[in-house]
């Protein structure tokens, strides 16, 4: 069962990430409070009643490939994406003049926050058409956007992200796809791994966005073009042509997320697929990586939504499971009443509600960077890009972590496959590693975002942590004040590392995971004067604000200690990892 938390993603969008603010760009004046709650009340019913009965049932199925190429997905994920077609849901962030309802990523990413919890596997596909949207809507033509775009609005078509080779990962230098012009078109030829969604029976059409390189490319990330690649051919009139030159090999068989296809395509096999260059020959990078930015924040977004699908479960266990007798409790009380399951159980909620609140202001980080005034959008640009890796990189790591504290609340039967339990924590391990593992997130964090400005950035945002802490009463703030003087030791750390490159890189992944906890440490202070204003005035559920000013506690005292942790794993000045000789991990 899950029960969308509504009533925290509504408290931190009125009262944490600034709702009310983004309601004011002249592109979301029509967003109000009450439209945001009718919204996330109706995704909530959807999510909840429709897609989240799909999620055990799907792992236990999976996806199936045929002999002929075809793939059918577990039974109802095509009535659900055909509900979230008609409920409007696919179209919720794109822009008017292609069929959307132009709501801000602040709002959007509450709302997906409950599909991605609802199912995971499900949810990808939506996950990677509204990147694709995102794109296309940024580069390509007006006559491409016409073509292409309506459709995967409407959810009667469905986008995907191709970029993965067998011997091009990470290193997209090392792509070999060909593009060879041909008319008003190019044929497209290659073999293309790990593609999400990239055959399935969900939709009656799927946009393959492609790298490739044309005849005369240059070697290198330098050389590479993006391309519009149908599996069935667009006509003038919209209709559907042919089936374009693109074949499923096999899909994938996964440790978690099973219900979604991950699909080898061979594109090219009968003579060449018809692709339509996006944008200009050989900047296909910067656009596919709009894209990437994109989906990084969303899978961020995954990590939070797979940690509360994880936690309610442990919850509603732990709840009705009996086992022993509770120090100072009564027999048969649940187990809930144990000490260190309430424990676990108390530290799980107070990092997805911090997680939460930092996706949120993400998201209105980037609302701004794209709709606010020419100055304060560049500025909100360079925020986002901050964010950005740590979002994608401190929610994907920490979600692990829960959900497999997940599994251990259910003791002996979380890694039983008959509760779900386990599932929650095999799904979530792919979520630092797809869309960028934590060491690139790392890496961009590091040289991009911290040593190419000088650190100037990484002073920007903790000027603001200071500035927002000395409105917040002292139990709070004092915690996240001394957590942001470690971030700043470890930033001149860092800054005096700037021409030992391996030494920067070797430290990235602590200086993410501590800005994450940090970040986290913020947003909880934040919550909880918000909290407090709110009961000292009467207003909203006491209940629910009494819980928030205790989760905000327990993150001050079990949480954000960590930072110091990382802070000294940076401070090594002579990091014992670069003594060590690759040849001396054999056994």
């Amino acid at each position: 069962m899950y029960t969308p938390p509504i009533d925290d993603i509504r408290f931190c969008l009125n009262h944490v990430a600034g709702l009310s603010e983004i309601a004011t760009l002249p592109a979301f004046q029509d967003v109000s409070a009450e439209l945001a709650d009718a919204i996330l009340e109706e995704a909530g019913k959807l999510a909840a009643d429709v897609i989240a009965p799909l999620n055990h049932e799907s792992d236990k199925s999976s996806s199936i490939r045929h002999e002929d190429g075809s793939v059918q997905t577990p039974a109802g994920f095509k009535d659900a994406y055909k509900a979230m077609g008609e409920g409007g849901w696919t179209a919720m962030d794109a822009e008017e003049a292609w069929g959307g309802q132009n709501m801000p990523m602040i709002l959007s990413a509450g709302v997906n926050e409950l599909w991605q919890s609802a199912s995971l596997s499900f949810a990808l596909c939506h996950l990677l058409t509204q990147g694709q949207i995102y794109a296309l809507q940024k580069s390509a033509s007006d006559a491409q956007k016409a073509k292409f775009l309506p459709p995967m609005v409407e959810g009667r078509w469905t986008g995907t992200m191709n970029l993965t080779e067998p011997q091009a990962g990470t290193d997209l230098a090392a792509i070999k796809t060909k593009a060879v012009p041909n008319g008003d078109h190019y044929l497209i030829s290659g073999q293309k791994i790990y593609i999400t969604y990239g055959e399935h029976d969900m939709a009656e059409n799927i946009i393959h966005l492609v790298l490739a390189r044309l005849p005369d490319a240059p070697e290198g990330v330098k050389g590479i073009s993006v391309f519009i690649v149908p599996k069935y051919l667009v006509n003038d009139d919209g209709t559907l042509g042919e089936q374009n030159d693109v074949k499923c090999l096999s899909i994938e068989k996964k440790l978690g997320i099973k219900g979604s296809p991950t699909a080898v395509l061979q594109y090219g096999e009968t003579g060449g697929a018809v692709g339509y260059l996006v944008g200009e020959e050989h900047k296909g990078l910067d656009i596919m990586f709009g894209m990437m930015n994109h989906a990084r924040f969303e899978v961020g977004l995954q990590g939070l939504a797979i940690a509360e699908r994880g936690y309610q479960q442990a919850v509603d266990y732990a709840q009705t499971r009996t086992q022993g007798t509770p120090l100072e409790r009564p027999p048969k009380t649940p187990i809930a009443h144990h000490p260190d399951v309430l424990r676990l159980l108390s530290i799980m909620r107070s990092e997805i509600e911090a997680m939460r609140a930092l996706v949120l202001v993400g998201g209105a980080a980037l609302d701004r960077s794209h709709h606010a005034s020419a100055e304060q959008a560049a500025a909100e640009d360079r925020r986002a890009s901050l964010l950005i890796p740590i979002i994608k990189g401190w929610l994907t790591e920490r979600s692990v972590m829960l959900t497999s504290d997940a599994v251990q609340v259910h003791g002996g039967m979380g890694f039983i496959e008959e509760t779900g339990a386990a599932q929650h924590y095999r799904d979530s391990r792919i979520l630092p590693i797809y869309e960028g593992t934590t060491a690139i997130q790392a890496n961009d964090l590091v040289f991009r975002k911290t040593l190419r400005d000088g650190g100037a950035g990484i002073e920007a945002l903790l000027a603001e942590i200071r500035q927002d802490m000395s409105d917040i009463d002292a139990c709070w703030a004092e915690p996240v004040l001394q957590a942001a003087n470690s971030a700043e030791h470890s930033l001149k750390q860092l800054l005096a590392m700037a021409n030992n490159s391996r030494s920067a890189a070797v430290n990235g992944v602590d200086w993410l995971m501590q800005l994450g906890t940090l970040c986290g440490g913020w947003m909880m202070a934040k919550s909880a004067q918000a909290a407090k204003t709110l009961s000292d005035a009467g207003e909203g559920n006491p209940e629910f604000l009494k819980a928030k000013l205790v989760t905000a506690s327990i993150y001050m005292q079990q949480v954000l200690p960590r930072v110091g942790t990382y802070a000294a794993q940076i401070g090594c000045h002579d990091n014992a990892v670069l003594h060590m000789e690759p040849d001396w991990l054999r056994r």
